[in-house]
């Protein structure tokens, strides 16, 4: 498990909220920001992507993604195996040291450096020290509520945040 953020998508209907808190942890206990923004928009705003991990791994894994998406024309699924192949076969990615969750306005995924991709059973996943918490909240809120995906998503952080010592409250909600 990485230490240091949560990660958490949720899916609705045709919507889909990912969503990231925004600290940033040095070891076991210090906390060196409280604003760092882990949620990116690729692909001309149509991917939204949630990482993480080490933080300069989750860049470079973000960035070749995009570089992926770009190859196969916005296509999410084959991006994702495309990148998984290569982080799992590369002897330099290999050794990266991130999770990325990524959704489109049909697929949310998890994408891993030990070749995995996976696609929810539930429509919402959960990644970092909190994602399991977030992950629970979310489902939660999404059987018993008639909440909207973005604010499952946002209460789901605010649920982790009051557990989980490395995420925080400051949290960033993107939504297709």
């Amino acid at each position: 498990m990485f230490k240091g953020t949560t990660i958490v998508a949720v899916r609705r209907g045709d919507r889909v909220s990912v969503a990231g808190d925004g600290q940033v942890t040095f070891g076991d206990s210090t906390i060196l920001k409280h604003g760092a923004k882990k949620i990116r928009r690729l692909y001309n705003g149509e991917v939204i992507v949630g990482f993480a991990g080490s933080v300069a791994d989750a860049m470079t894994l973000s960035q070749k993604f995009e570089e992926k998406l770009e190859q196969y024309g916005g296509n999410l699924k084959r991006a994702a195996v495309e990148l998984a192949q290569e982080w799992r076969k590369d002897k330099i990615l290999r050794k990266l040291e991130a999770l990325l969750i990524a959704a489109d306005k049909k697929d949310t995924l998890l994408i891993s450096g030990t070749g995995e991709v996976i696609e929810p059973d539930e429509d919402v996943i959960g990644i970092g020290s909190g994602g399991n918490y977030a992950m629970a909240a979310a489902l939660a809120l999404r059987y018993n509520t008639d909440l909207d995906t973005e604010e499952i998503a946002r209460k789901a952080l605010e649920i982790a945040s009051k557990i989980c010592v490395y995420t925080n409250n400051n949290i960033t909600v993107e939504t297709l």
